[in-house]
């Protein structure tokens, strides 16, 4: 190649590289304007070459950044310097920012001309942008490190050195060490309890199982303990050897703390729910079982809670009636307490033990809320077969009672009417006889007689309401409307006695029951009424027997007499309970009472 060639062909050369060039590249005077541009710059900042030749650098920086630049390409005019390099920031044509790394060098000519300036451009704008994104997640995380407790550690096996993060100050509460130390500095500062457990995480490190999580506590200087939460990575070499770990430990202290209340808590609870006689069990809204009490246990008849746990509380125990049909999970009350949110109560439920029999119970059950939204509910219940046995044996006294008085009540009629009755009506003879005597005597024995029939009157009275013939020989109807117009006379009350489609015959038991607390409900009114206008219906449907006694008088208060448990009303709801009849009374002061009684023929 000869020497004449030379400087034509590097000008192609600087040509061919100038315009297929990665980089930006531009030759500028002294003054910054630009003489050449080539494609890459161009595209760079989105002018044409024509638009670009003739701006001045400055017209397509930032200015935040074009003042350090400016500065060096002045050194670079006076000489002072012949290159120099800076990141900053250009504006393109369309106003969009990009980075690029700035290269100038100062090119001076031999032959004494004007210097020129060389500007290499290299587009940095997604590096930035990482290393941007980098630094605001190294932030993020900082943050939250800070906010959680939490800090990053790395320790290398080799050389035995822990390094950790800035905010293992906030997650120890001390800085009294440095933030890079020895494994056996950091052993030191274990609580002796857990040191076997922190180093045992280690040692059970494979390549296959890398990972580890533990809970231990360090000292502070002034003895007390922190509650640490480690979670490590271990990495091995081609041996299996270990290398090195790297992990991140959070500050768990509160949540010990809270998870000791919590247990202390519970503890209590179980306590509570333990030593109580009352049987207690949890459900959700599929009704499984989420906690019961031992009573619970004890009373259904098994021996682990787990047997209980998780399971239908309907279909473990309350599955069938007690007359041995199946029981609908939709008929059941606690299943309503689920749907409506509202408590409800029960007492002629049966439920069922583990081995198959059945008892009665009575029980309470409440929603459990979360907020305002049902979880579950909360069921108490008891086994009450020795009350229900109770009550049985009571009704069977009562029944004994009331029948012996009923007996008392025939024999006390029979000597009334058959003896005394008689005998009174053979002194009204005899007075009668005597009255035939002299004329002094004759007014004394009208009086005498007169006295007799009245107590001959009164005893046959008291002969019927002890015990009516007629309510035996004649029926309920009968005996019912005599003994209203015997009562209505004696007392000097008018009773009003209707009777509406009552069966021909009733069973004896069920005519007396009714004709007694027919005497007692007139004998009361009569007595607290304060009025002598009394109402007596009674009436009859296809499978039961009712009557009703009303007044319009003063009333009364129905819990204060509930509470009094007057022998009156005592009698006439035993009658009822022993033939399974109902008594109830509306009564309020002043706005009269009405006794009401009803006596299925079952």
């Amino acid at each position: 190649m000869s020497s004449q060639a030379l400087p034509a062909q590097a000008r192609q050369l600087f040509h061919y590289l100038f315009e297929q060039a990665s980089l930006g590249i531009a030759v500028e005077d002294l003054e910054g304007k630009l003489l050449l541009a080539n494609p890459a710059l161009c595209s760079m900042l989105g002018y044409s070459e024509d638009e670009l030749c003739g701006m001045n650098c400055s017209q397509f920086a930032n200015p935040e950044d074009s003042h350090d630049d400016w500065a060096l390409f002045q050194y670079l005019s006076a000489g002072v310097i012949d290159k120099y390099s800076l990141e900053k920031r250009y504006v393109r044509k369309d106003g969009a920012q990009l980075w690029g790394r700035l290269n100038v060098s100062l090119l001076r000519n031999g032959d004494g001309g004007s210097p020129v300036v060389f500007a290499f451009v290299e587009d940095i704008t997604e590096r930035k942008r990482s290393e941007e994104a980098l630094r605001k997640s190294e932030e993020r995380f900082r943050l939250a490190a800070q906010a959680a407790k939490l800090y990053a550690y790395e320790w290398d096996v080799l050389t035995d050195k822990i390094v950790r993060s800035e905010e293992y100050v906030n997650v120890l509460g001390y800085s009294s060490q440095e933030k890079q130390l020895t494994r056996q500095q950091l052993l030191t500062t274990i609580h002796p309890d857990d040191r076997a457990l922190f180093i045992g995480s280690v040692d059970q490190l494979t390549p296959q199982n890398s990972t580890s999580q533990i809970s231990y506590r360090v000292l502070q200087p002034d003895g007390s303990p922190v509650w640490l939460e480690k979670s490590a990575k271990a990495f091995f070499d081609e041996q299996g050897k270990l290398l090195r770990m790297i992990g991140m430990v959070a500050n768990i202290t509160e949540r010990k703390r809270a998870e000791q209340t919590q247990r202390e808590s519970e503890d209590k609870l179980r306590l509570l729910l333990d030593s109580t006689g009352e049987a207690i069990y949890g459900i959700d809204l599929e009704h499984r079982c989420t906690f019961c009490n031992l009573a619970c246990l004890r009373i259904l008849g098994y021996e682990r809670i787990d047997e209980v746990l998780g399971k239908n509380m309907h279909a473990l125990m309350h599955h069938t009636h007690g007359d041995g049909t199946l029981f609908p999970v939709e008929e059941c009350r606690v299943h309503r307490v689920i749907r409506t949110g509202k408590g409800d109560h029960g007492e002629e439920e049966v439920l069922w033990r583990n081995n198959g029999t059945g008892f009665p119970a009575e029980y309470w059950s409440y929603p459990q809320l979360r907020g305002e939204e049902v979880v579950g509910a909360v069921v108490a219940f008891v086994d009450i077969t020795e009350r229900k046995l109770a009550q049985s044996a009571l009704a069977s006294v009562s029944r004994r009672l009331i029948e012996a008085q009923d007996q008392e009540r025939i024999r006390i009629s029979r000597e009334l009417h058959d003896d005394i009755g008689q005998r009174i009506a053979l002194l009204g003879i005899g007075l009668q006889q005597l009255q035939e005597g002299p004329l002094e005597f004759r007014g004394r024995i009208a009086e005498l007689q007169r006295q007799t029939a009245g107590i001959a009157v009164d005893i046959q009275s008291l002969s019927h309401e002890l015990h009516s013939s007629q309510l035996q020989y004649l029926g309920i109807a009968a005996a019912m409307r005599g003994f209203c117009q015997e009562f209505g006379k004696q007392q000097k009350v008018e009773i009003d006695f209707r009777i509406n489609d009552l069966p021909s015959a009733l069973p004896p038991d069920i005519s007396l029951c009714l004709f007694r607390v027919l005497q007692e409900a007139l004998h009361n009114a009569a007595r607290h009424s304060g009025v002598r206008h009394f109402e007596v219906r009674l009436w009859g449907t296809s499978s039961e027997i009712h009557l009703t006694v009303s007044d319009s008088g003063v009333g009364f208060d129905i819990e204060a007499a509930k509470a009094s448990r007057g022998l009156g009303l005592i009698s006439m709801e035993e009658r009822l309970k022993m033939l399974n009849g109902t008594f109830s009374i509306e009564s309020r002061p002043h706005l009269g009472t009405t006794i009401q009684a009803r006596v299925p023929f079952s």
